[in-house]
């Protein structure tokens, strides 16, 4: 019958981060990445910011760390996942986060329809951690500007070093570039 606020308890949020990338190695450090969510009347600011914090970085390991490996050349399995859980790829560490971590709650969205005017917070905060795959992106394109390789370009992720470093077109760099890549 389509009545109701199915909806009531979604949230939203925004995120900027800023990186520093070394194109001679493909490594980044997070200088800072700030963020302002939407969760209404929060009930419990410090336990919300620790779940936007965590989901955040949760999410810049799933965007630039968490590689899934498949059809391992070694196993010689077709299809076969090599990357079954954390002890076979890489998670964010205490390296990964920001160097500066801004958290905000919005003030003012109050949310009048649900139990205490709150919004449900967890997992959505993960997409956050994508501004840094895309701050990364950016410093790899201005990378590649400098080196006269403009226009667009492929930058899947996860942003791995070796992708990073990769995408980072310089004179070496495509010493390395082919159709017969051996990595």
């Amino acid at each position: 019958r389509h009545e109701g606020t199915p909806f009531a308890y979604y949230t939203t949020g925004a995120a900027c981060s800023v990186v520093e990338v070394d194109c001679l190695t493909g490594d980044y450090q997070i200088l800072s990445s700030d963020m302002v969510m939407d969760l209404g009347e929060s009930l419990n600011p410090a336990i919300d910011v620790g779940q936007i914090e965590g989901a955040f970085v949760q999410g810049v390991g799933l965007t630039t760390l968490e590689e899934v490996i498949y059809n391992d050349p070694w196993t010689r399995q077709p299809g076969k996942i090599f990357t079954t859980g954390p002890g076979t790829y890489k998670i964010p560490g205490f390296k990964d986060i920001p160097l500066k971590l801004n958290v905000h709650l919005l003030k003012g969205a109050n949310n009048p329809s649900v139990i205490y005017s709150s919004k449900g917070v967890g997992e959505p905060p993960l997409f956050l951690g994508s501004s840094v795959f895309f701050a990364i992106r950016n410093a790899v394109a201005a990378s590649r500007d400098e080196n006269g390789f403009t226009g667009h370009f492929t930058f899947s992720s996860p942003a791995t070093c070796e992708r990073i470093r990769m995408s980072c077109k310089d004179s070496l760099a495509l010493v390395f570039d082919s159709k017969d890549r051996a990595y």
